[in-house]
């Protein structure tokens, strides 16, 4: 059976290379999920990237205000800022301030990526926290992450791979990828699997001890 691909760009907009993403994936009919850091769409320009994204049927939520601050190392305060700096400024462009995804530093799931805090915050205010299981490098080697991507999309059932719209990174072979998942007949999809989304529309699913932040919290005790 053919295998699943989630494609997911994190970290823009970013203006010359976004643009350019966006006419890749119109010419090949595929639809993408954009995680954009927050302070990148806050001008005119970065707006209109949004606004197009949303108008050809991608999706675009927040990757944090900053892309700077790791939440399970960071002060409630500071994961607060981070949530809702990120998620006011993609709802302000027209993006999706529900969709949210961890700043990985790099792409590690690991104890550094969320607080309790943090995934409590996510959990009240009803969001989807997106994470990946294909971080090929894009940005560390824009040539040779197609083959890590490629070996990963032919591995996994259902892969949801992490690129980049930043300078120097997928841009340069993004084409040549997906005309190859096109001939291996993968199925292009915007829905993400339980096992890369630990918490879905604020329920926690069976992949929340991905966050490391122990159990999911229980349903609210009622008052007297």
């Amino acid at each position: 059976m053919p295998s699943k691909l989630t494609l997911t760009i994190d970290n823009g907009p970013t203006p010359g290379v976004t643009e350019r993403v966006h006419e890749i994936l119109q010419a090949r009919g595929v639809e993408a999920m954009f995680f954009v850091v927050g302070r990148n769409v806050v001008d005119d320009a970065g707006r209109r990237l949004v606004e197009q994204a949303v108008a050809a049927g991608h999706l675009v939520g927040s990757h944090t205000w900053s892309h700077t601050v790791t939440f399970g190392q960071a002060g409630d305060g500071d994961v607060d800022r981070e949530l809702d700096d990120g998620r006011r400024a993609v709802a302000d462009a027209g993006g999706d301030g529900q969709l949210f995804r961890p700043y990985g530093a790099g792409g590690a799931i690991d104890d550094r990526l969320m607080s309790r805090h943090g995934a409590e915050r996510l959990i009240a205010d009803g969001c989807t926290c997106v994470l990946w299981n294909s971080v090929p490098g894009d940005w560390l080697d824009p040539t040779g992450w197609m083959t890590n991507a490629l070996d990963d999309v032919a591995r996994h059932p259902w892969s949801v791979v992490v690129l980049h719209d930043v300078p120097d990174a997928a841009l340069g072979r993004l084409d040549e990828f997906l005309a190859r998942c096109a001939d291996a007949g993968v199925e292009l999809t915007l829905d993400v699997p339980d096992d890369c989304t630990p918490i879905r529309a604020g329920v926690p699913t069976a992949s929340f001890g991905l966050l490391g932040v122990g159990a999911a919290p229980g349903p609210p005790i009622p008052g007297p």
